[in-house]
């Protein structure tokens, strides 16, 4: 199988770079705000305006390809090749001012995702992750962080949108971690949360209810930074399973035992 090209990725970068801008260049002004399935699930013009950008700029240079977009959903396409993208990852956060957000691209090769990039605008910071390449932040490689228990970790997490309706299982999640872990953050971007743990900033991270234009370049950085990637229980991780679980690996099977209550696969 062959790895994403330098120009497949150099198009990955501009590309996420361009949507960042248009990002930036909008915080702080007003949006117009609408709701999906309830009203702690947004979208705004602005994330329109950056996915529609962010298609045509792959029309133009790769028409065959297939993508998956937040807000457009599937488009089939020619080739073997499929975009995930997530234009504006963090919108509550952006709707309300709070500097916490990024654009990510992902690429898709016969189902494994090759190369992932994540742009957060306003840190200026550029995460990008080749299949057997590693990753890096900024042209400078990363590595996942060295704390070795959990009880030292610094962990991230977020709740699903469903948090209202079926809250004992997230929350219980949270309880247990809480009383196990040395802190824990709830930022309200899963791809950055997951960039951050691939350059040693957490040490640990897990959410429940993500779709796989979360989790797809984020997974990727982990991975190629040295990290863990799987389901809770510790089988192996699927984009279309809606849980993850990612560490630095040297805590990954305390947290196992913390979401199963010690049972692993």
């Amino acid at each position: 199988m062959p790895l994403a090209s330098s120009v497949l990725l150099e198009f990955a970068i501009e590309t996420a770079r361009e949507a960042g801008a248009l990002l930036r260049d909008h915080f702080g002004r007003t949006k117009e705000v609408t709701y999906k399935s309830s009203t702690i699930d947004l979208v705004t013009n602005v994330d329109v305006l950056s996915e529609t950008l962010i298609k045509e700029r792959i029309a133009a240079h790769y028409p065959r390809h297939a993508i998956l977009a937040e807000e457009s959903g599937h488009q089939a396409g020619a080739s073997e090749y499929r975009w995930l993208i997530d234009p504006l990852d963090g919108t509550t956060n952006y709707a309300h001012g709070y500097p916490f957000f990024c654009v990510t691209l992902a690429l898709e090769y016969r189902g494994e995702i090759v190369l992932g990039v994540a742009y957060d605008p306003l840190r200026e910071e550029l995460f990008v992750a080749e299949r057997g390449a590693g990753a890096m932040l900024n042209g400078r490689p990363i590595r996942v962080s060295r704390t070795e228990t959990l009880a030292q970790g610094l962990l991230a997490t977020g709740f699903p949108y469903t948090i209202r309706s079926q809250p004992d299982e997230s929350l219980e999640y949270f309880a247990r971690f809480v009383k196990t872990a040395q802190a824990i953050r709830r930022d309200g971007s899963a791809v950055l949360d997951l960039c951050y743990l691939a350059c040693g900033r957490f040490d640990g991270f897990w959410e429940l209810g993500l779709k796989p234009w979360d989790m797809a370049a984020g997974a990727l950085m982990v991975e190629e930074a040295g990290g863990r990637v799987t389901r809770f229980d510790g089988s192996r991780f699927r984009l279309d399973e809606p849980q993850i679980l990612a560490s630095n690996g040297l805590i990954h099977e305390e947290m196992i035992a913390v979401l199963t209550g010690g049972r692993s696969v």
